[in-house]
């Protein structure tokens, strides 16, 4: 049975979710594990708002087969969760980008070695009210305009003449988030260049709360998030220019939903990836990583991703 990402995800909001381990104690932490190891230990994870309930879900499963193991999911956005990685506070951080030069820097002057391995594919997903019936398709010229710095778009007819009348109010990603990084390398030409008057936030529940009560509104968020709300906001398609594209898994993976077809990443502390657990935990979701990403309604990888992964996977577990 599916499970729905926010029977759990409004707990990590909430400040972290303990994903706490479930099963026969035999006394001393070690319990039965997957196949004949026993594995014991906590695993910290923390990042990307948009990888969370990815690799929360296969957290919770890997517990389920591991119950003297206790994983730790914290959501602080992508750059956060690299700021806690780098300073050796986490053994995993989820990213909806990959890591940025001068975080590997910053890590490498900690003594810290990220090793990267890709994990999902998704879309990121321009989403309007359900009753705006006329902004079906945007081009990206027109989404530069709504959200290019200085930009003072702040009614739908200054967008497209034939748009009504209608006030333009805009909700988007935060500045730690690594959605916020993509949207505006790929849509203004600059990572980090926006406007400042819209709502932003890490959580992405803020934008279709936001969304979904203004019929002139406008959000971003991933794909997954747009699969999970179908019926409280709708995704509008995306002119890159070949045509308009409508998000979906089909049109991610087919490479077809371009500018914002995007890949996912965990990256896994060097000197954890020596202690079982974490091994174990990253060889889990890479041997499982197509139900996981289907029950968590994510673009799961290609052939040539899963040749990556693997390669990656024996990197990181000497495999």
């Amino acid at each position: 049975m599916r499970r729905t990402q926010r029977s759990w995800l409004a707990a990590v909001m909430a400040g972290g979710m303990l994903l706490a381990a479930c099963g026969g104690d035999d006394g001393d932490g070690a319990t039965a594990g997957t196949g004949d190891v026993a594995l014991s230990g906590d695993i910290r994870i923390d990042g990307s708002s948009t990888v969370t309930p990815l690799i929360a879900l296969a957290a919770e499963d890997f517990q389920t087969e591991n119950s003297g193991v206790r994983v730790t999911v914290g959501t602080s956005g992508t750059g956060g969760g690299f700021e806690k990685f780098c300073n050796g506070e986490t053994d995993f951080s989820m990213a909806s980008r990959a890591i940025k030069d001068e975080e590997t820097q910053a890590c490498t002057a900690k003594g810290i070695e990220p090793l990267e391995l890709i994990v999902a594919n998704d879309g990121l997903s321009v989403v309007v009210n359900t009753a705006n019936d006329w902004a079906t398709c945007l081009t990206v010229a027109q989404l530069k305009a709504i959200w290019e710095p200085d930009s003072r778009v702040s009614n739908w007819n200054q967008v497209d003449p034939s748009f009504p009348d209608q006030k333009l109010t805009l909700f988007g990603a935060g500045s730690d988030s690594g959605t916020f990084d993509y949207f505006t390398a790929e849509i203004n030409g600059e990572e980090g260049a926006t406007r400042t008057d819209y709502n932003p936030s890490e959580d992405d529940n803020v934008t279709v709360s936001g969304v979904s009560g203004d019929k002139g509104a406008m959000g971003y968020f991933g794909l997954s998030y747009l699969l999970e709300n179908e019926g409280k906001v709708k995704g509008v398609e995306i002119d890159g220019g070949d045509g308009c594209v409508a998000p979906s898994s089909e049109t991610v993976q087919a490479g077809e939903y371009q500018p914002l077809g995007r890949p996912l990443f965990i990256y896994v502390k060097a000197a954890s990836a020596q202690r079982p657990e974490v091994k174990a935990f990253a060889e889990y979701y890479i041997k499982n990583q197509a139900a996981i990403t289907e029950e968590a309604l994510f673009v799961p990888l290609t052939s040539d991703q899963v040749n990556k992964a693997t390669a990656e996977l024996a990197a990181i577990t000497g495999g």
